[in-house]
């Protein structure tokens, strides 16, 4: 398959073409992150592409969405505590500095990262870290992608 679909992500969502897709959701996609250096990395994206920050939502969808980040993010912590005793915890981020469409990210923490870094944003691990070929997305991260589904499937009301 190509990567065309990384050039647009929800659309390709909702058209069933988006490989990173774990679960549809209320108001947007759980999908498994691009890079996974740290284990179950996901993002949540809006169901529409046109909308770029929290504030344009109507205030029911505003609240659906940031549901959706809580039911993503309490579904990594639980697949990642049972995959790894080290997990420590879970970050949720809205940023929006380089996509310009709404999207959360959760990232799991583990205590065997660096010891400079482990208490620190994830944005400060080195640029090397994000592009290096074996923390790319592929079949070695089924166990952590099956696992966080199926915790999905668990919270889904």
């Amino acid at each position: 398959m190509s990567d065309d679909w990384r050039k647009d992500r929800i659309g390709s969502a909702l058209r069933g073409e988006n490989p990173a897709v774990l679960r549809r959701l209320e108001a947007g996609f759980a999908v498994i992150g691009d890079v996974q250096f740290l284990p179950g990395y996901s993002v949540l994206l809006i169901d529409d592409p046109s909308v770029g920050r929290l504030s344009e939502l109507p205030k029911s969808k505003r609240l659906a969405f940031l549901s959706d980040m809580d039911k993503l993010g309490e579904a990594v912590e639980r697949a990642c505590r049972r995959l790894d005793p080290a997990f420590r915890r879970v970050n949720l981020e809205i940023l929006g500095n380089t996509d310009p469409f709404l999207h959360a990210h959760v990232w799991p923490r583990f205590d065997w990262e660096p010891a400079d870094l482990v208490g620190r944003p994830v944005w400060l691990y080195p640029r090397e870290r994000w592009h290096d070929e074996q923390y790319v997305l592929g079949p070695q991260h089924d166990a952590v992608r099956e696992a966080i589904a199926d915790e999905l499937d668990r919270l889904a009301p």
